[in-house]
């Protein structure tokens, strides 16, 4: 037991502990915990800073991981369960507001009249887990700006990827995609729904497209609710203390999924153990990785990431796919 100068027991890891949980999942104040807890405020921050710190440090690897061929053939398997083989979550932006933002930046993070805020780009799953994150883009940039800063697809380009097989509507395909909304570009990575579709199949494929991705808008909704540090207004001045705050948030909120994940999901798993050895999506375990020894093959990745053409046969494919798996209870309803 440590001792301050006049001789008392000093403050022990259980009250600082608690302290920073009380800021993460409430919100509060440094100085709103000083006479529960007895710490001071310039104490609580400073224990805030070294506990995000240390959960980044010991669990950052584990729970902020890219997904591995054993990830990718689970998050494939569920896809294709859902009438989108090839699926591997759906990616969104999400802005923080920053209170304390410098005078001087106000107008680099403010868009418009609005309050300054920092962007959070992520993918997640059916399950709520965060695969990716990319946190520190200013508020005046829209979600096209941000992917162009974004490391979402360096693995595909550096050739960090286990390979990908997939077949839709009979045809077979080897890039593996999320859903999105209507802002991201037609790239073969990203499946948007259908604007004011007209005919059966193009109404059905919205419905299911536009369900399934509100999976990443349940994700930011959850951290949200169990972290109010993220809800409310960033109160610290460092942008860097900001972006650890919000990884160490993430990285809990991981940890508590992977611990109730039976609990997220919203289908009856009992039938999609069943299929899941029958289904055509496939994931080589063995793969190494292969970095690329020329410009040429990184331009080639990329070119294979940008394909509208692709892109519009895929999704041709998939809305084929979709009424054949769910059209018939359509006709009935």
């Amino acid at each position: 037991m440590k001792f301050i100068a006049l001789g008392r027991n000093s403050l022990t890891p259980l009250q600082k502990c608690t302290a920073e949980i009380c800021v993460l999942a409430y919100g509060s104040a440094a100085d709103t915990i000083d006479e529960y807890l007895r710490l001071g405020e310039t104490t609580t921050r400073l224990c805030v800073e070294y506990f995000v710190e240390g959960i980044i440090y010991l669990f950052g690897d584990e729970y902020l991981r890219r997904p591995t061929p054993a990830d990718l053939q689970r998050l494939l398997d569920f896809g294709e369960y859902r009438g989108f083989p090839g699926m591997i979550g759906s990616i969104d932006c999400m802005h923080w507001k920053w209170k304390n933002c410098p005078t001087a930046w106000k107008w680099q993070y403010s868009r418009g009249s609005g309050k300054p805020t920092i962007v959070l780009e992520a993918v997640a799953s059916f399950d709520l887990w965060i695969w990716h994150a990319f946190f520190g883009p200013p508020g005046t940039l829209n979600d096209i700006n941000v992917l162009d800063r974004s490391p979402v697809f360096d693995d595909i380009i550096n050739g960090q990827v286990p390979n990908v097989t997939f077949f839709v509507n009979g045809r077979e395909y080897h890039m593996a995609y999320y859903l999105t909304d209507g802002k991201y570009p037609k790239w073969t990575t990203f499946i948007q729904s259908i604007p004011l579709p007209q005919e059966l199949e193009a109404v059905l494929f919205a419905k299911k497209q536009e369900a399934a991705r509100k999976d990443v808008e349940r994700a930011f909704g959850v951290l949200q609710a169990r972290f109010s540090i993220v809800k409310n207004p960033a109160l610290f001045w460092d942008k860097v203390k900001i972006g650890n705050i919000m990884r160490a948030c993430i990285i809990l909120h991981n940890m508590i999924v992977e611990d109730e994940r039976d609990g997220y999901t919203q289908y009856d798993l009992a039938g999609f153990n069943e299929r899941e050895d029958t289904g055509t999506s496939h994931v080589d375990l063995n793969f190494s990785s292969h970095m690329p020894t020329h410009i040429t093959e990184m331009m080639e990745a990329r070119n294979d990431i940008r394909d509208r053409q692709m892109h519009q046969q895929l999704k041709d494919d998939l809305v084929q796919n979709i009424w054949h798996k769910y059209g018939s209870s359509q006709d009935n309803n």
